[in-house]
């Protein structure tokens, strides 16, 4: 993606403007940079892209984008990122920022500057989606009031959920994604063995991702006695859904079935009777394929317990900026009780 990308875009353009001045929001993942004003309530404009391999820095990034956007006076900022946050300091899983947000906020000139997880971000997002921002992949309906589980495969694996406690929804903070991956059959045991070669923890996050399906793929050349292959992801999916590759569209079989056991050991952990979400990059590229995946066999498929994973409905989010407006509810309550 090129700088400046979506530079007109908006999602909401109805309300008045903020007294306070125009909100920056910010939607940092490993690969890209995603930002936008929020002039007034429920109006979220100029969004831009920014590909995060060209900043050194984060603040960097920001002013980038700032620039970009005419240098509007923001006197309050929120920032999700793929990375937990714990403390002042930052140090990305997936990419090579690391920053203090106190001096960044300072750096920038900011009065509030507010960085959450992600997945944090997106949680507080799916009670504010519409039935045209959701995809639903199988049976099921969603309980009212009840927890609700997110996954989303990107460049990492993002998990988190959402609880009903005083009066409003409560985010869980997770890092969910580094869990020990767990196999279901034999050939995602031997993918297994293929990545403890590589890694001494194989964590979901390993396999059910970008990266993931890469490594999938080159496990399956190895345990297959293939020669060797270097492919990205995205050439993996054109493979395999386009052009009839036997291993990649296995790769692809493979990565959604895992995916369908991250969501449902998520699902009953959390108890997600109102429903389990996706989001993430990886599942839109698959288009209609992936309702037609064993993703929701594998969901369905728990044992004792899979009476109740089929009564769990699983949504992709297919609104294509939902972290702006998570991140727009989580700053506007901060400073609402400041």
């Amino acid at each position: 993606m090129q700088t400046g990308e979506h530079n007109n875009a908006t999602i909401h353009t109805e309300g008045a403007d903020h007294a306070d001045g125009p909100r920056l929001l910010a939607d940092i993942g490993g690969t890209n940079a995603r930002f936008a004003l929020e002039p007034g309530p429920g109006r979220i404009e100029q969004i831009k892209i920014l590909p995060a391999a060209d900043y050194k820095e984060f603040t960097d990034a920001v002013q980038a984008y700032l620039k970009l956007a005419g240098q509007p006076p923001v006197r309050h900022a929120v920032v999700d990122i793929a990375n937990p946050v714990q403390g002042d300091h930052i140090k990305m899983t997936n990419h090579d920022w690391a920053f203090s947000i106190e001096a960044a906020r300072q750096l920038l000139g900011f009065d509030t500057l507010l960085v959450v997880n992600d997945f944090t971000a997106l949680s507080m997002a799916v009670p504010q989606l519409k039935a045209a921002d959701l995809h639903q992949i199988g049976g099921g309906a969603a309980e009212k009031n009840q927890p609700i589980g997110l996954v989303g495969a990107g460049t990492g694996l993002g998990v988190g959920g959402l609880v009903r406690g005083d009066g409003r929804w409560l985010a869980l903070a997770s890092e969910g994604g580094h869990v020990a991956f767990a196999p279901a059959n034999a050939r995602e045991a031997a993918v297994l063995a293929y990545g403890w070669t590589l890694h001494e923890h194989l964590s979901a996050e390993r396999l059910v991702s970008g990266p993931g399906l890469e490594l999938i793929h080159r496990a399956l050349l190895a345990i297959d006695g293939h020669p060797a292959m270097e492919l990205k992801a995205s050439e993996i999916v054109e493979r395999g859904l386009q052009q009839g590759d036997a291993v990649c569209k296995e790769t692809i079989d493979l990565f959604c079935s895992m995916l369908g056991t991250v969501a449902a050991d998520l699902a009953l952990t959390l108890g997600a009777l109102g429903g389990v979400y996706i989001g993430g990059g990886v599942v839109p590229r698959l288009g209609d394929y992936f309702e037609r995946s064993p993703f929701r066999a594998r969901f369905e498929n728990k044992g004792r317990m899979s009476v109740l994973t089929k009564k769990i409905p699983t949504f992709v989010i297919t609104a294509e900026y939902p972290a702006f407006i998570g991140v727009s509810a989580i700053l506007d309550e901060k400073l609402g009780s400041a």
